[in-house]
C-alpha cells in the first residue's frame, strides 16, 4: 500500500512512495525491530469461504496473513505488528531500472508492486510487477499504466465480507490533482476509473488498504493527515478522521491488520537525513493514536501490503 513523493539528492531525482471515524468490524533472513487467479470484471477469485481451525481462511496460507513492506532500497520485509518486528526477506528481483513506489498483496501472498519512471519534470511511466513474497522473485511487468496512473496507491478488498473474490483498487498520486479511485481489471490488467474522492479530500493523494470485510480505506497525506473510508463504487468519502499526531510525510505507506491501521511515514531526507520511517498505530475502536509505536526503524518504507486473508480483529 502506498504512494511516494519525489525529491532530488546529490543531483539525481529520487522518488519515494503501498486505508476513520467508523471502525472496521472490527525462517526468514535478517530481522530488525524499532499468483493469484484472475477473473473478469476486476475480480481475482479463489474458491471457498470457510476457515481452518487456526482461524485462517481455508483458501489462504499463513504467508497471506502477514503484512509486507518495501523499502527505498528495494528490499522486501515481513512485518509482525504484535511483535513490533520486521523480518528481512531480501531484494526484489524485478528486471527494471524504475523506482519501487507502492505494493498490494493478494490472497495467494503474491505482491503486486508499482514501479515508476520518474524524471526531473515528473513521472514518465509506470508498471506493475508480481512478486513472490517468499523470496522476492518477480514476474512481469504484467501491466503498463496510463498517464495519470503511473504512480499508485493500491489495496485489495473483498467483494463481500468474508468472501474470497477480491479486487485491486488503485488511486493515482501526483504533484497535481489525484484522479481519484480506480480498479485494475483482473483479466486485461487495464485501469478502470471509478470516481473522484469527495469533500475536502477531492484531488488529494492517498495510499490504500483494504480488508476481508469488504471495506477500503485511504491514508491521505493532507495536513493534518487523514484516514478515510472510501466507497468502492465511486470513490466518495464515507467518513474520515484527522490524525494531527502523525507527520505529513514525504515517503509513506499504509496497512490494516487485526482491527488497527499502521501508518508508515518518513520526511524528505534532504531535510532530516538522520530519519528513517516511523510506524504509527491508529486504533479506530477506541480512537487511540500511538505515534511512538515504532520510531526511526533503520530503513525507509515506501510500500506496504496486506492481503484480505489477514484478520479484521486482533487475534485472541
Amino acid at each position: 500500500m502506498r504512494r511516494f513523493v519525489g525529491w532530488s539528492a546529490l543531483g539525481l531525482a529520487l522518488a519515494y512512495g503501498c486505508s476513520a471515524a467508523s471502525p472496521p468490524p472490527a525462517d526468514e533472513g535478517d530481522t530488525s525491530s524499532g499468483s493469484s487467479g484472475s477473473g473478469g470484471d476486476g475480480d481475482f477469485t479463489t474458491s471457498t469461504t470457510s476457515s481452518t481451525g487456526s482461524g485462517i481462511p481455508s483458501d489462504c496460507g499463513e504467508a497471506a496473513t502477514y503484512v509486507y513492506v518495501l523499502s527505498t532500497d528495494n528490499d522486501l520485509y515481513r512485518f509482525k505488528p504484535l511483535d513490533k518486528l520486521f523480518e528481512k526477506i531480501g531484494p526484489l528481483q524485478c528486471a527494471t531500472n524504475l523506482q519501487p513506489n507502492s505494493m498490494a498483496v493478494d490472497r495467494s501472498a503474491t505482491a503486486w508492486v508499482n514501479y515508476v519512471d520518474s524524471g526531473f519534470t515528473g513521472d514518465d511511466g509506470g508498471q506493475i510487477f508480481q512478486v513472490d513474497t517468499s523470496d522476492g522473485s518477480c514476474t512481469g511487468p504484467i501491466a503498463s499504466l496510463p498517464s495519470g496512473w503511473y504512480r499508485l496507491g493500491m489495496g485489495f478488498s473483498t467483494d463481500a465480507a468474508n468472501g474470497v473474490s477480491e479486487r485491486l483498487y488503485l488511486t493515482g498520486t501526483a504533484d497535481g490533482a489525484s484522479p481519484g479511485l480506480g480498479v485494475l481489471d483482473g483479466a486485461t490488467f487495464a485501469v478502470s476509473p471509478l470516481g473522484n474522492f469527495t469533500g475536502s479530500l477531492a484531488g488529494q493523494n492517498a495510499e490504500l488498504t483494504g480488508t476481508g470485510d469488504a471495506r477500503l480505506f485511504g491514508f491521505f497525506t493532507t495536513s493534518p493527515v487523514e484516514v478515510a473510508e472510501i466507497d468502492k463504487a465511486n470513490g466518495a468519502i464515507k467518513s474520515s478522521t484527522k490524525l494531527p499526531a502523525v507527520e505529513t510525510p514525504a515517503a509513506w505507506a499504509f496497512s490494516f491488520w487485526g482491527g488497527d491501521f499502521y501508518l508508515y511515514t518518513a520526511p524528505d531526507p534532504s531535510l532530516d537525513p538522520s530519519r528513517t520511517t516511523n510506524v504509527t498505530r491508529y486504533r479506530p475502536s477506541d480512537g487511540s493514536v500511538d505515534a511512538a509505536y515504532m520510531t526511526n526503524i533503520g530503513f525507509t518504507i515506501v510500500g506496504a501490503g496486506v492481503s484480505t486473508c489477514a484478520p479484521v480483529e486482533e487475534p485472541k
